[in-house]
């Protein structure tokens, strides 16, 4: 059986507290949960904007996920955590751009959405991923 390796990245922002930007075990790769953080200064970006904080969240996941030796290609599930339901909308179509840019095989990969609390006041959005890396 494969060692499990720990991934990270400048990419993304460094992780806050005791876990992984990414953890891979042979093909499986899981990408912690990511906020709307500018990776260079760790920022909170988007202050109530949700399709803007969820496409920096999203451009988050990508760069652990490339680091990882996979791409948006190679995501299995998406689970989004959102704090209200209003927001699923603008969540939805800023998801929706992103995962149609980056899956050229047009199968787009499974989500899950659910809404809850989140760690920092200013975070709309969440969103962590497992992928198959190939070879």
């Amino acid at each position: 059986m494969s060692e499990k390796q720990a991934i990270l990245t400048d990419g993304a922002p460094a992780p806050a507290w005791v876990f992984s930007q990414g953890v891979r075990r042979g093909p499986l790769l899981q990408v912690s949960g990511q906020g709307p953080q500018d990776p260079a200064t760790g920022e909170y970006v988007h202050p109530g904007d949700v399709r803007a904080q969820t496409r920096r969240t999203l451009e988050n996941v990508k760069a652990i996920l490339t680091a990882g030796g996979a791409g948006v290609e190679d995501v299995l599930m998406f689970r989004v955590y959102l704090t209200k339901r209003e927001d699923f909308a603008p969540m939805n179509e800023a998801y929706g751009e992103f995962v149609r840019e980056n899956c050229p095989s047009g199968v787009l990969p499974c989500r899950t959405t659910v809404f809850v609390g989140l760690p920092h006041e200013s975070m709309l959005v969440e969103i962590d991923a497992l992928a198959a890396v190939a070879g």
